[in-house]
């Protein structure tokens, strides 16, 4: 890869710009990989029409390490994080007025409101949600709902340029290496401790499909046939049931992380008309969270500092026999925003979740057990974002005001059962309103009946009035919420970047014997 680079740079293409392979928001393995990859696949073929590719990780730098199993996976591969670009590395907006940039969407293929001037820009798709995005003949998207979108990036591979997939690279897709145990010490300390009881290994394939079992209802045939594809090509690939405990383990590593940064961890966010709201998986039982020390403050004080209306906490655990267990909580300081999010998700039914309410020791969280296990949070996001449209569809015929949502509230007291409410049955049984603007004043020392947090969260008022900015319909995802890095980094650093991963990867390969096609 540093070859093709430099090729580049002498043939005097240097200008030619920079086509960036840009993961989903969330950053997690599936995502980090697909980019990774598919750019080493652009580099080694003519699919960047002379520009030079670069994975972005679409996240700020400072997050990154909140991803334990991704963290885990690039050291065992030998790729270090600081030669790698992420989102506050580079300003994507500068090289599109520069005329410099291409993009291709992988895991993802709808672009945040924040990004929406990128849309230009955009040259391919690859991904395994639910379409959001328009047609359009000069934007080719590749769409299959399987289990990991890092299986259409090995079929790419595969059909396009089989003779690129050595070792490194199916490592990378499938699993790391074993026999690394005595590289631990340069991992996080509860990492290094993983690295010492069990083989150190990772998958993006096998962990995205729960190690490909049929009951984790994520799994499809294309998965199996592009496992079974590098396990036979590759047979010294780590065992799946070892690679995936391992990946796990490390993916499950909460421990000393603050609320804040657990929601972090893995987050995607949507938002429709005056309501945003965050999609977090935790990893932890829901009993565990809500027992944690704080949490009704620290979750004010979470939506207050990114800008969030409601929090769904979508909690996941796995029993001995890797049968995932789910819990749910839906958090806000409005009542309304809260039981209209509840209401909807416990009405779904494409795909049912099967709540069932439980016992909650605050006011303003809604907790349930998730009896539909099969579904995940790229499940649950359609449910929300088709609550969002309908959403904003209301407020935009009350002329966007949700001051006084009056025919909505009364349905809400009319058809709401007090005898479940956190707040307990009302003396007064008229219907009350409910306001954007008491659900800011909520947690902030406004009164009003949502003022309740006001403790938890200091009554000085200090984190300041929530104002959510408007949002297109068809936005699924907004940006994250940090991404307000440092200085830019240019095109220039971001090749040197590159090839760094690219030398480092192919003085790995050429130890394991030289692998056909170069190393990653």
């Amino acid at each position: 890869m540093e070859k093709i680079i430099s090729q580049k740079q002498k043939g005097g293409q240097a200008d030619s710009g920079i086509h960036v392979v840009l993961g989903n928001e969330a950053c997690d393995l599936d995502s980090m990989v697909s980019a990774i990859s598919f750019a080493y696949f652009l580099s080694k073929t003519s699919g960047s029409s002379g520009r030079t590719p670069v994975p972005v990780l679409n996240i700020p730098r400072s997050e990154f390490p909140l991803r334990t199993d991704n963290v885990f996976h690039l050291r065992e591969n030998g790729l270090a994080v600081e030669d790698l670009v992420f989102r506050d590395d580079v300003d994507l907006q500068a090289l599109h007025r520069a005329g410099r940039l291409a993009l291709t969407l992988v895991d993802h293929n709808v672009l945040p409101s924040t990004d929406s001037d990128l849309e230009a820009a955009v040259v391919e798709v690859i991904d395994h949600h639910r379409l959001e995005r328009q047609p359009s003949p000069s934007c080719p998207v590749t769409l299959e709902m399987v289990g990991s979108c890092a299986t259409l990036v090995t079929e790419r591979i595969t059909q396009k340029a089989p003779e690129i997939l050595d070792r490194q690279l199916a490592q990378l897709l499938y699993g790391n290496r074993q026999g690394n145990a005595g590289r631990a010490g340069a991992l996080p300390d509860s990492l290094a401790r993983l690295g010492s009881r069990a083989p150190v290994t990772a998958g993006t394939i096998v962990l995205d499909c729960v190690n490909m079992a049929p009951e984790a209802g994520k799994v499809t045939p294309k998965d199996s046939q592009y496992t079974s594809l590098l396990e036979e090509r590759f047979p010294d690939l780590p065992p799946r049931t070892a690679l995936f405990q391992s990946l796990q383990n490390a993916k499950f590593d909460v421990s000393g992380l603050t609320t804040e940064q657990m929601l972090l961890k893995d987050m995607k966010a949507a938002s429709g008309g005056d309501l945003k709201l965050a999609v977090s998986v935790v990893y932890m039982t829901l009993d565990a969270f809500l027992q944690r020390q704080g949490l009704q403050r620290e979750l004010c004080e979470f939506c207050h500092k990114h800008r969030f209306s409601l929090v769904v906490a979508m909690t996941i655990s796995f029993n001995e026999k890797n049968e995932p267990f789910r819990q749910l909580a839906v958090y806000s300081s409005s009542t309304l925003y809260r039981e209209e999010v509840s209401r909807a998700l416990e009405k779904a039914q494409d795909p049912c979740l099967n709540l069932t309410p439980m016992n909650s020791p605050y006011a303003d969280i809604k907790a349930y057990l998730q009896g539909n296990t099969l579904a995940s949070r790229k499940k649950l996001l359609p449910i929300v974002k088709d609550f969002l449209s309908e959403w904003e569809r209301r407020l935009t015929q009350r002329g966007g005001d949700s001051e006084y949502l009056e025919e909505e509230e009364e349905e809400l007291g009319d058809g709401f059962d007090q005898s479940h409410s956190p707040m307990g049955l009302d003396e007064d049984p008229r219907p009350r309103r409910y306001s954007a603007s008491r659900h800011r004043r909520g947690c902030c020392g406004g009164g009003g009946e949502d003022s309740g947090t006001e403790e938890e969260c200091g009554a000085g008022g200090g984190l300041g009035v929530l104002a959510v900015p408007p949002t297109p319909m068809n936005s699924l995802v907004e940006g994250c919420p940090l991404d307000q890095g440092g200085p830019k980094i240019s095109a220039e650093v971001l090749r040197e970047k590159f090839s760094r991963i690219s030398t480092t990867a192919g003085g790995e390969a050429g130890g394991d014997g030289g692998a056909a096609g170069g190393a990653l």
